[in-house]
C-alpha cells in the first residue's frame, strides 16, 4: 500500500472564547492587572478597547494615529467606607437622559479635553484623551461590584495626570448631583446615573491579534468591541452562528451556552473535526481541543445510550 500522505488536510475547526475573570481581592498592595483575562487576548496587553468598541457600534473608519478613550455614564453605590462601580447594564439609561447628561457635561468635558464628545449610543462616549492619553485603566466590566479605590486611573507616565481626571470626575458628580434628570430617576426609584468612568484608551495600531483570530473565516459575537475587530480586520461578522459560519468560526457570546448543543451535533455527525475552547481558569489562559471522542460519556451499562458532556461539566462552572 502506498504510505499515507500527512498534513494534506485541514480540520473542520469551530473556536469559542469564554470570558474570564481575574479574581482579584480589592486590595491596594499591589498594581492591578490592565484588563481581564479575555480583553488581553483580543486586544494585547494594551487593551486598547475604545477605538473598536467606536467602531463597533458606529462602523467606518479611524485613523491609526487617533488615540480614544471610552466615557461611560455610570452608577457608583456608597456603601460605609467606599464607593461601588454598579455595571452599566444593570442600570437602565434611555437615549432622552444620556444626552442630556452629554449636554450638561459637555463644558466641561471641552475645557479639559479641547475635543468633542462622540455619543456612539447612550452607554459609550468617546473623546480624545489629550492628556489623560497616558492613563492605565479598567474597564467596567473588570472593575463592577469592587471599591473603585482599587480600579480608578493611574499614572503611568507623568504624575498628577490621574489627579486631573479625578478633578473633572469630581465636578461631573457635582454637576449631575443636581440634574433635574437625576431627580426625575431616584423619583422614579432608579439610581442616579452619578459619574463617569474612562476606559480603553489607545489607537487601532495598538492592536496585538491573537493567531485565532486572524485564522477565521468569519467573527461571530454579540460583543462591540470584537465586532469592532472584525470591521478593522475585514472579516465577515454576524451575531448568530449558522451552518455556513461554522467552520472556521471564531465565537465569543454573551451567552455562549446556548450554542453548545449545536457545538455537539455537528461534532457528532462530524460537520466539525474540533472545537478549539478558549478559557482562563483562574485567570490563566487555556486552550483544549475537543473532538467527538470526548463529548460522549461512556457507561459501564453497554446497552444504554452514552450519555453527553454536559456545558456545565465542559466548563467547570456550575453556574454558566
Amino acid at each position: 500500500m502506498p504510505p499515507k500522505i500527512t498534513g494534506m488536510t485541514t480540520k473542520r475547526r469551530f473556536t469559542l472564547l469564554l470570558s474570564g475573570d481575574d479574581a482579584v481581592a480589592d486590595s491596594l498592595q499591589t498594581m492591578p492587572t490592565l484588563g481581564l483575562p479575555h480583553e488581553r487576548f483580543l486586544l494585547g496587553d494594551d487593551v486598547p478597547a475604545a477605538p473598536f468598541t467606536l467602531l463597533g457600534l458606529q462602523g467606518g473608519a479611524i485613523d491609526s494615529s487617533t488615540v480614544l478613550a471610552c466615557i461611560q455614564p455610570v452608577h457608583l453605590h456608597a456603601t460605609r467606607d467606599h464607593l461601588v462601580l454598579m455595571h452599566p447594564d444593570h442600570i437602565p439609561l434611555t437615549a432622552a437622559e444620556s444626552a442630556s447628561l452629554l449636554e450638561e457635561a459637555k463644558p466641561l468635558f471641552q475645557d479639559e479635553f479641547k475635543a468633542d464628545v462622540i455619543a456612539a449610543d447612550p452607554n459609550h462616549w468617546f473623546i480624545t484623551p489629550a492628556h489623560f492619553a497616558s492613563l492605565a485603566t479598567h474597564s467596567v466590566d473588570q472593575a463592577h461590584g469592587r471599591n473603585i479605590d482599587w480600579w480608578l486611573p493611574r499614572d503611568t507616565v507623568e504624575a498628577g495626570t490621574a489627579r486631573a481626571w479625578r478633578k473633572l470626575q469630581n465636578e461631573i458628580q457635582m454637576l449631575w448631583h443636581i440634574s433635574p434628570i437625576n431627580e426625575a430617576r431616584q423619583a422614579s426609584g432608579l439610581p442616579a446615573i452619578n459619574s463617569i468612568w474612562i476606559s480603553g484608551i489607545g489607537s487601532t495600531a495598538d492592536l496585538k491579534t491573537p493567531s485565532e483570530i486572524k485564522a477565521a473565516s468569519h467573527i461571530i459575537t454579540d460583543h462591540p468591541v470584537l465586532i469592532g475587530i472584525a470591521h478593522h480586520l475585514t472579516i465577515p461578522c454576524s451575531g448568530i452562528v449558522t451552518a455556513d459560519t461554522l467552520i472556521g468560526g471564531f465565537a465569543w457570546l454573551k451567552n455562549p451556552a446556548a450554542i453548545w448543543p449545536m457545538l455537539q451535533s455537528a461534532l457528532l455527525d462530524e460537520t466539525l473535526d474540533e472545537l478549539e475552547l478558549i478559557d482562563f481558569p483562574n485567570g490563566v489562559l487555556r486552550k483544549r481541543s475537543i473532538l467527538k471522542s470526548d463529548i460522549k460519556k461512556g457507561s459501564w451499562a453497554f446497552w444504554r445510550t452514552p450519555s453527553l458532556l454536559s456545558w456545565q461539566e465542559l466548563t467547570g462552572n456550575k453556574a454558566t
